[in-house]
Order: C-alpha cells, then sequence, then structure tokens
C-alpha cells in the first residue's frame, strides 16, 4: 500500500521548509546544497505506481505486504532463529518481538540506560547465542550492551551488560549499526558527532567501522594491534552487510555532496573528512557508488540476489548497487520512490525475501496513517 498523496505533498512542503530555515550538513539528512555540476557515479532509475519494478540487469523487487504498522521511531531490526523479528524505538527505548507471519507485537520492555537526543538513542540490534545486542546511546558515551533473551513466549529481556563503551556520542553523527560477520564477530558502524577529526584518529572509536568478539575485545587479526578499529576515515556509517564471499559494504552519509557505498578493508582510511565522495588518491579509498545527497542519505544495507539494497532517508527510496565480485556491475537503481516515506533499515532474510522498515515518526518525516511499518519485499 502507497502513502496517500496528501501525505506525499506535506512532504514536499516539509522539505521546502527545511532547505529555507537549517544549515547544511547539521543532521543526517542534510536539506543541504545542491549537488555539484559534476555528474554522478549512479544513474537514477524510479520504480513505476505499483512499487515494483524491472531492473535492466535482471533484478526486481515488490512489496509483497505490510508485516506490521504502529510503530514509533523504529531503527535497529533483527531477525531471531525461527523467523520472528526484534526491532528497536529509538526514541522510546524499547525493543518489541514481532511475529515473522501474523505481524502480532509483544513488547519486551525499556532497555535501562538509553538517553535519547537528536540522532541518539536506541539503535543497531544483533541477536547471537541468545543474547541480544543492542547499540545505544548513555549518559555519557555511546555503548554497545547484550541483553539474555531465551526467545520464548513470555521471555523477558535480561539486564544490559556493556560489551563496549566510550564511543563518542553527540547530537549528530551517532551511527548506530551493528552486525554479526561471517567470522562470528561484531562489527559497528560509528560517527564522528560532528567533531570531524575523530575520524582520522586511530585512537578514537568515532568515524570508524569496529571489529570486536561477542565479548567486546579486539578480533584476532585486526589490523591495529590491541584496538577494536577496523577502517577509520568515515564521516557517519550506518549501514553495514556481507556479501556471498564474505566482503564487508557499508554505507555513509556524506556531509553536502557525496553520500557513499564502500568496499571496507582491516586499516584502510575511506578519506573523511579530506575527501567526501571519490578523491582518486592513494591515501585513500574511492566508494564503489556515490550519490547526490538529495537522493540518498543511506541508512541500512542488506545484500540479496547479487546486489547491495540500501534503504534511503532523504531520498525516501530504496536503491539496488549490483555486484560481480568486488565491483560494481552495473548502475545503481531506485524503488519505491517516496511510496513509504523515509526508509531507515533493510533486512536480508531467507529465500530473496527483504524485511524493510519505514522511518516517518522520528521528528524528521511526515507521518501518515499506519506510520510506522515493516513491509514484507520479495527479490527475484
Amino acid at each position: 500500500m502507497s502513502r496517500p498523496a496528501v501525505v506525499k505533498a506535506l512532504w514536499g512542503a516539509a522539505v521546502l521548509v527545511l532547505v529555507a530555515g537549517c544549515s547544511s550538513g547539521g543532521t543526517e539528512d542534510r536539506p543541504g546544497t545542491a549537488p555539484p555540476t559534476s555528474p554522478p557515479v549512479t544513474v537514477s532509475a524510479s520504480a513505476g505506481p505499483s512499487g515494483s519494478a524491472s531492473a535492466p540487469t535482471g533484478g526486481r523487487v515488490a512489496v509483497a505486504g505490510t508485516l506490521t504498522e504502529g510503530l514509533r521511531s523504529p531503527w535497529g531490526l533483527a531477525e531471531l532463529p525461527g523467523g520472528d523479528l526484534l526491532v528497536s524505538s529509538r526514541d522510546e527505548r524499547t525493543i518489541t518481538r514481532v511475529d515473522g507471519r501474523t505481524g502480532a507485537k509483544t513488547p519486551l520492555g525499556e532497555v535501562p540506560g538509553v538517553v535519547p537526543g537528536g540522532e541518539g538513542g536506541l539503535m543497531g540490534l544483533a541477536v547471537r547465542d541468545g543474547w541480544v545486542y543492542a547499540y545505544l546511546t548513555a549518559e555519557s558515551d555511546n555503548r554497545i550492551v547484550r541483553m539474555r533473551y531465551g526467545g520464548g513466549d513470555g521471555d523477558r529481556l535480561g539486564a544490559p551488560q556493556p560489551v563496549l563503551t566510550g564511543i563518542p556520542k553527540g547530537l549528530v553523527h551517532n551511527g548506530g549499526r551493528i552486525a554479526f560477520g561471517p567470522d562470528r564477530m561484531l562489527y559497528a558502524g560509528t560517527g564522528e558527532t560532528g567533531r570531524t577529526g575523530l575520524a582520522q584518529d586511530r585512537e578514537s572509536l568515532g568515524g570508524k567501522v569496529l571489529r570486536m568478539t561477542p565479548e567486546g575485545r579486539p578480533a584476532p587479526g585486526n589490523p591495529f594491534a590491541g584496538s577494536v578499529v577496523y577502517s577509520y576515515g568515515h564521516r557517519n556509517v550506518q549501514g553495514i552487510a556481507w556479501d556471498d564471499e564474505g566482503r564487508l559494504w557499508a554505507a555513509e552519509f556524506g556531509q553536502n555532496t557525496w553520500d557513499e557505498l564502500n568496499l571496507v578493508e582491516p586499516g584502510k582510511n575511506y578519506g573523511w573528512p579530506e575527501a567526501e565522495g571519490r578523491a582518486g588518491e592513494s591515501r585513500f579509498v574511492d566508494p564503489v557508488a556515490q550519490w547526490p545527497t538529495s537522493e540518498a542519505s543511506p541508512s541500512g544495507i542488506a545484500y540479496a540476489r547479487g546486489a547491495i539494497w540500501m534503504a534511503g532517508l532523504r531520498g525516501q527510496r530504496l536503491w539496488r548497487v549490483p555486484l560481480s565480485g568486488a565491483e560494481r556491475s552495473g548502475d545503481p537503481e531506485a524503488f519505491l520512490s517516496e511510496e513509504y516515506g523515509r526508509l531507515r533499515t533493510v533486512l536480508a532474510g531467507g529465500g530473496g525475501r527483504l524485511w524493510l522498515v519505514t522511518s516517518e515518526t522520528d521528528g524528521r518525516g511526515t507521518p501518515g496513517p499506519g506510520d510506522d511499518r515493516i513491509l514484507r519485499l520479495e527479490v527475484s
């Protein structure tokens, strides 16, 4: 089901107000400046009014239905063994279990110690071996905690135990995505909190991709001895996913010019704040794909059917980036353009299914009836 036309019109008006009234680069949605005159690396393509589209390279995505709705400021999403989902509310500090077949919601309670504010709060989720991991904003920092959870009917979350503390916090650029990789290590995307120098400071956890054991210790084989830092020079990483060959991909908010999709390799420097988008300098790793900031503001990403799928907040669309090995095999293509508003999180399920979380109730969208929701997508 598409968002009503009146909601789309109100969104357009809201964007005009933001552009007129806010300075560029101040928030994750950056109502900022016009893109530069040099052409972007990508080619935009919008889906048709049915909510599905065929891609020239053979990909197709269709909205199979709405799993659940009426969520408030949803952010993180994780799948439990058996197919049910956990979703976090950034601002309400709660985690809810969603039945993967019926969409029925079961509140699991509020996570203690979360201090929402700006772009901070209760964010990314991950599940492993009877633990629920959460990336959250606390009183003094961003941190990762874990809570025992049996997963059965009537089970509740245990008390949070710190895994990694001391990640810089701010009103903006808090990162927040966590996921377990194919190596069973825990990865996290962080932001530089608006203090750009943190991204190049390898002693800081801000503006990084982090890699650690499930207990929060530096993972074996990390590039910097005794450190959880895996890569650096990032502005605000909110999407991480692995392809079929175990390569790590990350989506990153730019400032006023380019948003990025990066292939992340250990110890590499991704350029911020000295570079935004492709720099062509040997010191930095250039993105595999980039977008004008008005078309993306990328949040969650997932890998399915030979492509990275990227949820766009300001862009209000789902991007497909076809891959061949470590390279793009074609231009990115856009689907669901402005049909469901801001898109926060995308998660791969089995059999070519994607779960897609909207983000209209976080204070920056224009909520319509049913917002926010989790959509069921089928990819072929």
